[in-house]
């Protein structure tokens, strides 16, 4: 029923194929429009508007080094650097 279609950035001005299986997913969504801007436009837009993120330094209850998180450390709560935390959650 959909074919791919090439759309051209408002934005950037760069061609990009608006897929098949977009379309069907605007269409379930009731979208009416096509997009306007490509992934890589929509994405960058979508990213500046919600700013730049505050980060707090704590140091990290495993290794004693300082750690930058995206949240305000509790007294109550261990805090851990990204390399003790991801090898707590078996992921190194």
């Amino acid at each position: 029923m959909y074919e791919d279609k090439t759309l051209i950035c408002k934005e950037c001005g760069q061609e990009f194929v608006f897929t098949a299986g977009e379309q069907e997913f605007y269409a379930s969504k009731g979208f009416v429009n096509e997009p306007q801007r490509c992934k890589a436009c929509r994405d960058a837009r979508r990213n500046a508007a919600k700013g730049e993120r505050e980060m707090y330094t704590a140091v990290c209850a495993n290794c004693g080094r300082e750690a930058r998180v995206p949240f305000q450390p509790r007294e109550d709560r261990p805090v851990y650097c990204s390399e003790c935390f991801a090898r707590m959650r078996g992921e190194e």
